[in-house]
């Protein structure tokens, strides 16, 4: 706060209830080995362009990590989703991938706003991101806040309802899976590539049966 008066010792602002976005970065090394494994298992897997309906995006089957090509991308997600529940002190360590599938996003095509509900966390790895369609939005979790929406004269962590992360390849984000999220239409001229996922702890997994996404 600016101009603090004299009769205030002190002011603090509280956190509370963050909502948390990690973003792990791959080596040149490490992301050349990925692309190398995962664009050819693509490849294979996606219709000829002209089977595909013109201004629509291309989803995989939600199996990628049950296929060879996809043991390198699982290990590192593995690895980065084990760091984050020592992290936040999660006393359950047994966890799984519960799907894994390829976005492919062609100029034009964009993806609504949407979660990923019965799953503790989702996330998304980057292989081709253009100039134009290299940005994810994470969007205000508490709905109440849009009640009042006054005009603001600068647009901060504090009053925004929407975050933009910028993102390039190589990038993996990990988020908590109820966190609404959107792709805005692909503003280049060459395709948008992102491999999403989702885990869960492996005892509600096995409950629960078939997340719903």
């Amino acid at each position: 706060m600016n101009g603090q008066p004299v009769w205030m010792e002190k002011v603090e602002q509280l956190g509370l209830f963050p909502t948390p976005v990690w973003t792990f970065h791959l080596t040149a090394a490490a992301r050349a080995r990925v692309q190398g494994e995962m664009v050819p298992l693509l490849d294979r897997l996606r219709p000829v362009a002209e089977a595909r309906p013109a201004g629509q995006g291309w989803q995989s089957p939600r199996d990628l990590h049950r296929h060879p090509e996809c043991a390198t991308l699982v290990g590192y997600i593995d690895e980065s989703i084990g760091n984050i529940l020592r992290y936040l002190k999660i006393g359950y360590e047994a966890f799984e991938i519960t799907g894994c599938w390829a976005n492919v996003n062609p100029p034009g095509v964009a993806h609504r706003s949407h979660s990923h509900p019965n799953n503790y966390l989702s996330g998304v790895y980057y292989l081709q991101t253009p100039a134009g369609a290299d940005s994810i939005n994470f969007h205000d979790p508490r709905v109440q806040a849009a009640i009042i929406r006054p005009p603001v004269t600068e647009l901060t962590a504090a009053n925004t309802d929407q975050v933009v992360v910028r993102v390039e390849p190589g990038t993996l984000l990990l988020f908590p899976a109820w966190l609404q999220h959107s792709v805005e239409a692909n503003g280049s001229d060459a395709e948008r590539i992102s491999i999403s996922f989702n885990m869960m702890f492996s005892a509600y997994a096995e409950q629960l049966g078939k997340p719903l996404w």
